[in-house]
């Protein structure tokens, strides 16, 4: 008998429809409020990038080279 009523248990808790818990409004809902959209285009901060003169290399480090701490 208690072997029968865990097994009972078992599959009423198994048969318990899931439910997730859903953080602000229920995404399946079409007339739950979004952020607008906005346009932003894809090549708007393009930069070329074709080959240039060779300059100095010690001119090129000091560019990129952060400041010193001191």
């Amino acid at each position: 008998m208690r072997y029968l009523s865990i097994g009972l248990l078992l599959f009423v808790a198994a048969c318990k429809a899931y439910s997730s818990p859903v953080a602000g409004t229920d995404p399946a809902d079409p007339a739950a409020r979004v952020a607008p959209l906005r346009y932003q285009a894809a090549l708007g901060t393009y930069v070329s990038q074709r080959p240039v003169a060779p300059g100095d290399w010690r001119e090129q480090n000091r560019r990129v080279t952060p400041p010193s701490q001191q």
